[in-house]
């Protein structure tokens, strides 16, 4: 299925620049703000992808590439073992493996001790996603770990000659996810290091409460449906779904977003108990558009 369906260092002695983020001296080690950025999660996302890290299919063409780097905690320096990386992405043609068993491009893989993961596969291709929007070479990964909010986001990759029309790559927040392709003796490798979020979590009640499918109220033919998901909260597509990150006072967020854009979900349970949902989205150009769905 095709998607149209659907470092430079700063040069101050007390300052560097990492693929994750700025950080400051303190006399002693680098620490400061090593923020992972977001991406979308896109149409694409498959659960239960296979305990694998060689995701190379013989015979395709596509340049061989590693990928590696180090997951940690919010103090940029601390480790996390056994934190879960998927890793998905499109073949040479462009298209995703929405529904084999081979999962064709798409693994999982568990961080050492030492907090490293590693993975194998094919150089990804730029694609068409419909009204000529051609977005960037890009890989999609999903990072998950006991404590922490489950990380979304995309790396893409500088040279690209389709980064500055494509909406999400030319976002301020990507600049440090837009990396170089090392190549050494034959072998080319990609840099990619990840800091996690503590995570703000729902009770299991308050999922039970909300999740289930919704209706339009202008509109008896629409609906949604809302499920949880490693303790997320998710609207149900064609493949598996779309994640909101949940921000306080029953409000969730499309996470990845740029700033200019908005899509969240407020949820609204009256005194009977009835359960509605306000979804605004806003994007530049457009109209602020409101929808209310009713649980039923």
């Amino acid at each position: 299925m095709k998607r149209r369906d659907f470092l430079q260092y700063t040069g101050l002695t007390a300052m560097a620049l990492s693929i994750s983020g700025f950080k400051y001296f303190n006399g002693t080690t680098y620490v400061g703000d090593c923020e992972t950025t977001t991406d979308i999660l896109g149409p694409f996302y498959r659960p239960e992808s296979p305990l694998k890290n060689n995701l190379v299919i013989p015979g395709l063409k596509g340049e061989i590439v590693e990928i590696s780097g180090v997951i940690r905690r919010p103090d940029c320096q601390t480790v996390i073992p056994d934190a879960k990386i998927e890793l998905w992405h499109c073949d040479p043609e462009g298209v995703y493996d929405n529904h084999s068993d081979a999962f064709k491009y798409r693994g999982t893989t568990f961080s050492d001790e030492n907090g490293k993961y590693i993975f194998k596969t094919q150089m990804p291709i730029p694609y068409d996603a419909g009204n000529g929007n051609i977005r960037p070479a890009h890989f999609h990964f999903l990072f998950s770990a006991s404590g922490y909010q489950d990380l979304i986001t995309q790396i893409y990759f500088k040279g690209d000659p389709h980064l500055e029309n494509d909406i999400m790559a030319s976002n301020p927040k990507s600049e440090l996810r837009i990396l170089n392709i090392n190549t050494e003796n034959g072998h080319n490798h990609i840099l990619f290091d990840c800091t996690m979020k503590k995570k703000l979590d729902l009770s299991f009640n308050s999922f039970r409460m909300i999740t289930g499918k919704y209706q339009n109220v202008n509109n008896n033919i629409e609906t949604i449906e809302l499920f949880e998901h490693n303790k997320s909260l998710w609207i149900k597509n064609q493949v598996f779904g779309t994640r909101y990150d949940y921000i306080g006072k029953n409000k969730f967020r499309l996470a990845g977003l740029p700033d200019d854009f908005k899509n969240e979900m407020e949820i609204n349970i009256d005194e009977m108990r009835n359960v509605s949902v306000l979804k605004t989205t806003i994007a530049p150009g457009r109209i602020k558009e409101t929808i209310v769905y009713k649980k039923i």
